[in-house]
């Protein structure tokens, strides 16, 4: 009888263990395998990759002006286009106004234009504004329906509309415009104001306007243009602009334009360096530096830069060796690329005067 206590005492004893090791085992298991709970929680989270796009006015001759919100007493702020990373066809137009992201609405007006205000939460509003070179305010409104889009002027002290445009960092374009949804003029009331559209910046559609010369620029990063110019050995400058035919705005000549009425084809020159160097060919083959000027009078090359086998890249090169776009820009404030095409495939397309030409100067429509 003992003997079969213990036996009994045993076998309990060994039934308790194997619980306790299946136990620990259990345990063990949970630890090193996490839940599904746990494992998204150890998800980091996206990093924003948005990219901010300056919104400027164009002048007519070519320079960009700041579009600023401004407040009751004067003070400016930035007005920005915001592109995700995904998509760049219809981006947002916001105000960056003390560390707050205002929305920019048209709203609805009785007038003849309706006005483009910032919006903060309390009631607060801010007039959009062009900046002139002589520090006029010049007025943002929308002024002409077509369908659902409005478009977006700036409307100077003598009646004259500048094209509003976003413009990347690296010298990309989109055209501001409002766009509606209902038919009415009330889209919805925001912040106890009456939005008449949406800003947002979208695609450019392209037309041919009346002004067939465009103002040839490098664009800065931080969104204002130097001029590009035809320089010769006394440091003369010349005009340097795009020639548009009368249908068309898909391939323009490019031409430096000398004293009187003589104009000068502007080519990449054939040599060994990586880099092909630009010129305007003169009479006799006397050269003539295309270089980009900024505010401060600071020269910039501009050269050809590598591309595929029939389209070279032109940049304006820095201290820095970063490189600027190189566009073509329509008094209406149309953006053509400006690059190299090579139609053969040998190193020398031609001679002009004597000069080895590489590969043809064109202004090209802007491929997104």
């Amino acid at each position: 009888m003992r003997k079969i206590n213990n036996v009994i005492s045993a076998f309990q004893v060994a039934k308790v263990l194997i619980v306790l090791g299946l136990f620990v085992l259990l345990i063990s298991c949970t630890k090193s395998a996490p839940t599904e709970t746990q494992a998204l929680n150890n998800v980091e989270p996206k990093i924003s990759t948005e990219t901010l796009w300056h919104v400027k006015a164009i002048h007519p001759e070519g320079r960009f002006l700041d579009i600023k919100a401004v407040d009751a007493f004067g003070n400016t702020f930035d007005i920005n286009a915001s592109q995700d990373p995904n998509q760049k066809s219809c981006m947002d137009v916001k105000a960056y106004v003390s560390g707050k992201i205002l929305p920019v609405k048209l709203l609805v007006n009785d007038g003849k234009f309706a006005p483009v205000k910032a919006i903060a939460m309390d009631g607060t509003f801010y007039n959009l504004k062009a900046i002139a070179l002589n520090g006029d305010r010049l007025a943002l409104k929308g002024v002409k329906r077509s369908g659902n889009i409005i478009h977006i002027k700036v409307v100077d002290k003598n009646g004259s509309h500048y094209a509003v445009k976003a413009i990347s960092p690296t010298g990309q374009m989109n055209d501001v415009k409002g766009i509606k949804i209902n038919r009415e003029d009330l889209e919805y009331n925001i912040y106890g104001f009456d939005v008449y559209a949406h800003i947002k910046a979208l695609p450019q559609t392209g037309n041919v306007g009346d002004n067939f010369l465009w103002h040839i620029v490098s664009i800065h990063p931080d969104g204002y243009t130097l001029e590009v110019k035809a320089i010769d050995k006394d440091g003369n400058t010349f005009d340097v602009k795009a020639i548009q035919d009368s249908d068309q705005r898909s391939l323009l000549d490019i031409k430096a334009f000398m004293d009187g009425s003589v104009q000068l084809p502007v080519k990449l020159i054939a040599g060994d360096d990586e880099y092909k160097s630009i010129k305007a060919i003169g009479k006799d083959g006397i050269l003539y530096d295309i270089m980009a000027i900024s505010p401060d009078g600071d020269k910039l090359e501009i050269k050809g830069v590598g591309g595929s086998e029939n389209i070279i890249n032109i940049k304006a090169i820095n201290e820095k060796g970063e490189f600027y776009g190189i566009k073509a820009i329509s008094p209406e404030g149309e953006l053509n690329d400006v690059k190299g095409v090579k139609l053969m495939k040998q190193n020398v397309e031609l001679k002009i005067n004597g000069v080895e030409v590489y590969a043809h100067v064109k202004a090209l429509s802007q491929v997104h």
